[in-house]
């Protein structure tokens, strides 16, 4: 996931940043909201960490055009203010969840992982690509009327990388959304799963193929006709 941390601590931030790098992220840092909305403009950020206290713009106003440049960024807000009116007041322009700090970066992780589970009830029910169709919903692929018999975790592995069709997609981030983090994973689990996914793909005729990006993860790709 790539995400927008905006602080106007460097210190937060670097340590914002390093321990959602860790968790397979795709981070990127600002220290103020007017730099954060040229960022978000860029497009593809998908979730933004806002502090609430920033120079020139405050987080609530961030959030307000965040979320009118683009209805889809989730937004985090963190404060160091607990009242019921600051968090109401949060919500209300547009934030998703809200933390007040000091707060522990695992619980940040599971905030982040909850937000991506609300986002998932809206998403597309199944994908379609080359042959192959996958059903989200009952968890399973087909190819016309055959089966591709696959474990829960080749099919969170295959879904991952179909949900970015065509992009690279890093091992770090495979394991966040498949193992849900990367604590004590060998990352080269994930070059096990491809293997097995690629085996399975290539017996079915699925009209699709995982590409490897040396060194850095793993993109999947519609086979030319």
């Amino acid at each position: 996931m790539k995400i927008l941390v905006v602080d106007d601590e460097p210190e937060m931030t670097d340590l914002l940043a390093r321990g959602l790098s860790a968790d397979g992220h795709d981070v990127i840092e600002s220290h103020d909201g007017i730099e954060a909305m040229g960022v978000a403009s860029g497009g593809d950020v998908e979730l933004a960490v806002v502090d609430v206290m920033l120079p020139g713009m405050s987080g609530f106003e961030l959030s307000r055009r965040l979320k009118a440049l683009d209805p889809t960024i989730a937004i985090i807000l963190l404060t160091a203010r607990n009242a019921v009116d600051d968090r109401i007041r949060g919500l209300d322009a547009g934030a998703d969840d809200y933390m007040v700090k000091p707060f522990d970066l695992a619980e940040l992780s599971a905030r982040i992982r909850a937000v991506r589970r609300r986002d998932a009830l809206h998403a597309p029910t199944r994908i379609e690509t080359g042959a192959l169709m996958i059903d989200l919903t009952r968890h399973r692929a087909r190819v016309g009327d055959r089966d591709v018999p696959l474990s829960r975790t080749e099919f969170d592995v295959l879904r991952t990388l179909a949900l970015r069709l065509d992009e690279t997609v890093t091992r770090a981030a495979i394991i966040a959304e498949v193992w849900e983090s990367t604590a004590h994973i060998d990352p080269n689990i994930v070059d096990q799963y491809v293997s097995y996914l690629r085996r399975k793909l290539d017996q079915v005729d699925s009209g699709v193929r995982i590409v490897t990006t040396r060194g850095v993860g793993f993109r999947l790709i519609v086979e030319p006709r």
